[in-house]
């Protein structure tokens, strides 16, 4: 059985997230995120994907981190999902740009309390000289909120990446894996089926 064609690729991923969702044991949200600083040294780290629908993919960091900088300087990226527990893979190309400030500040308010402790304290991606250097930042931070609300913090904000490519992969036996792949054109999306 090939991969049936959605008329949109976003359709298709929403379907094998929700699959993914009722088998993964943890996260079926998490993708690794690969970015390239200004020179086109690649880097790749796991991001959890909070947000997908046409207008793109959503994760959030601090913008201040390696993979914030790097998004700034490159606003280019790629993102790979996958779900060994239904052996399918899902990656992802496109350009990436900040999020708007309501869109963050709402995502932010949703977070518990301690993360978004977490998110005031750390500088995230600088070396840190001992544990207890952070263990101290998140006390300083947790006394200074109280109970009152905790705001966003200016360095800490959302990507989304909005795509160019996307190609599904479905394990089948022999190797003779199933690949669809879309490509967004001036005219809307393209597929085609690619050799395993």
């Amino acid at each position: 059985m090939t991969i049936p064609v959605s008329d949109t690729p976003i359709t298709l991923f929403a379907e094998w997230l929700k699959a993914a969702e009722s088998t993964e044991v943890n996260d079926a949200n998490a993708v690794c995120l690969a970015t390239a600083d200004a020179d086109g040294m690649p880097s790749a780290r796991m991001v959890l994907l909070k947000q997908a629908d046409d207008d793109g993919f959503v994760f959030f960091t601090n913008v201040e981190s390696r993979k914030g900088t790097e998004l700034q300087a490159n606003p280019q990226a790629a993102l790979c999902f996958h779900w060994k527990s239904v052996r399918r893979q899902v990656r992802v190309q496109g350009r990436v740009a900040p999020v708007a400030d309501e869109e963050a500040d709402a995502y932010f308010a949703t977070r518990n309390r301690q993360s978004q402790i977490g998110a005031w304290a750390s500088s995230q991606s600088r070396p840190l000289e001992g544990r207890f250097e952070l263990e101290r930042r998140v006390a300083e931070v947790a006394a200074r909120y109280g109970i009152s609300k905790i705001p966003r913090p200016p360095h800490w904000s959302g990507f989304r990446l909005t795509p160019v490519r996307i190609e599904f992969w479905e394990n089948r036996p022999f190797r003779l894996h199933e690949r669809l792949l879309y490509e967004r054109g001036e005219t809307g999306w393209t597929t085609s089926r690619l050799f395993p």
